[in-house]
């Protein structure tokens, strides 16, 4: 009787990277889990704002369903000059932000000039102080300047926190970029910028992509910055209009959780578009930074 290599012991052990079914069992219920966690509270918040305000600390999410939440706080609130202020505000920072971070990094990446290792110390320690700290300084220096409880100052304090972590990436990022291609450019007759425009830029549309995304999310998310330099309910941002649901008395949950789920909107949609470039252009600017 022949024996084939089916049969024989050695061929039943098991490949090498081969996982056991409790083992593939174990991760993924591992991955479930974390899932559901992840997942909860924003599915709370989204249930919550469909639910009436005598219902908001129960666990009735589908009694009563209601689109008042949000009626309420788009009819009887300030609520879209809120939104329409932090659109702008971080429109404005995300432009701005990228266009300053982008030529500072290709700068720094491509060219060598006096104070150049001065400025990257900079950009690095800039990030190492907490905003407890720095709040009260750019207080005092907006106050100065007059561009307290207006955008242009909001816009430039997010300016100070957004630029230098995206200048260090985009350093990285431009680093992975041949020489060759700017040496290619000057042949050609391109100036430095022209250079940078019109052949550098286009190949470093991941690295544009996380700057952007991380500009946006700074200005949209902020808190601490736009309470203390705004006041009036119609110069405030989100950050601060949503103090409003909020007293000493209690919380206006209702409010509070559709006015949640309108503000996840753009950076949802942010996130989308800049999804497909973010992890090459962070494990990009992260080799040579």
């Amino acid at each position: 009787m022949v024996t084939t290599a089916a049969t024989t012991p050695r061929a039943k052990i098991r490949r090498r990277g081969e996982r056991s079914p409790l083992a593939s069992f174990g991760l993924h219920a591992t991955l479930i889990v974390t899932s559901v966690i992840a997942v909860f509270p924003v599915l709370w918040v989204l249930l919550t704002s469909l639910k009436p305000a005598k219902y908001a600390n129960t666990a009735d999410f589908v009694k009563e369903t209601t689109l008042a939440n949000y009626r309420q706080l788009l009819e009887d609130t300030e609520f879209l000059a809120w939104f329409a202020n932090s659109l702008i505000v971080a429109a404005l920072t995300t432009v701005i932000g990228v266009f300053i971070a982008a030529t500072t990094g290709y700068a720094v990446s491509r060219f060598r000039f006096p104070g150049k290792r001065g400025l990257m110390w900079t950009l690095l320690i800039t990030q190492m102080f907490p905003v407890a700290v720095l709040i009260v300084p750019i207080y005092n220096i907006m106050a100065t300047l007059g561009l307290l409880n207006s955008a242009t100052g909001l816009v430039i304090t997010y300016l100070t926190i957004a630029v230098p972590f995206c200048a260090w990436m985009m350093k990285g990022f431009f680093d992975t970029i041949p020489a060759e291609i700017d040496e290619s450019g000057q042949v050609d007759g391109l100036t430095p910028f022209g250079t940078f425009w019109r052949l550098i830029l286009p190949l470093a549309k991941p690295g544009i992509a996380v700057t952007a995304f991380y500009s946006f999310i700074t200005a949209w998310g902020e808190v601490a910055y736009a309470s203390a330099f705004l006041v009036g309910d119609e110069n405030l941002t989100l950050a601060g209009g949503l103090q409003k649901f909020v007293n000493q008395y209690g919380a206006q949950w209702g409010l509070m959780t559709a006015a949640s789920v309108l503000i996840a909107i753009p950076a949802g949609l942010v996130f989308l578009f800049a999804q497909r470039h973010l992890v090459t252009g962070m494990s990009a600017g992260a080799v040579k930074g």
